[in-house]
């Protein structure tokens, strides 16, 4: 296993580019990174989103060893969005919607440092705020304390194939769940 420190390829930023350099990335651990990523499909703006792995200190990992619970890695959405289209806001927005960000390394059922709440940021400004929104929903949820960490995002390690747009493919039962813009129907999380 690595350790970690400044040399370790896993806790150096994500230094990945946009495909368009008018496009930004955002990146979110809620949970399960199924129902998540077809939330943010769903959001005018987002361009692209991949799943995958980020936070850990093990250089290049797969499915099987995150879920071992030794290598600290999200599971996470990492979003290229146009920033005129879709104001980080509305990510945040989003994130905040789609999960408890008061358990602590778990959602529902799926129990693990995994499934934690986090916000992974590539710039000051997206940063702050996350802090903001942080704080307002702080305010909101009154005394059921909010876990989520708010980090750089380090580098970001796509999951396999068959994870990505997993809903919108139909899942284990192949009942494909729409990615279009401004879809409303409820997402149902299977495996």
């Amino acid at each position: 296993m690595a350790t970690p420190n400044s040399t370790n390829l896993a806790l150096q930023p994500d230094t990945d580019r946009p495909d368009n350099p008018s496009h930004e990335f955002a990146q979110f651990g809620a949970g399960c990174f199924w129902s998540v990523e077809l939330a943010f499909q769903r959001v005018v703006g987002v361009v692209k989103t991949e799943v995958g792995y980020s936070q850990g200190h093990v250089h290049d990992p797969n499915y099987k060893l995150v879920c071992t619970n030794t290598t600290n890695h999200v599971e996470v959405v990492r979003i290229q969005y146009d920033p005129v289209l879709c104001p980080y806001t509305n990510l945040l927005s989003v994130f905040w919607s789609r999960h408890d960000p008061t358990t602590l390394n778990r959602q529902g059922g799926d129990v693990g440092t995994q499934y934690r709440s986090g916000i992974y940021y590539y710039s000051e400004e997206q940063a702050k705020l996350a802090g903001e929104s942080k704080e307002a929903k702080q305010l909101e949820l009154k005394d059921k304390k909010i876990v989520t960490e708010i980090l750089p995002a380090k580098r970001f390690y796509r999951a396999e194939e068959y994870h990505q747009q997993y809903l919108e493919k139909g899942g284990g039962g192949g009942l494909k769940q729409s990615a279009e813009k401004g879809c409303n129907d409820p997402i149902r999380c299977y495996g």
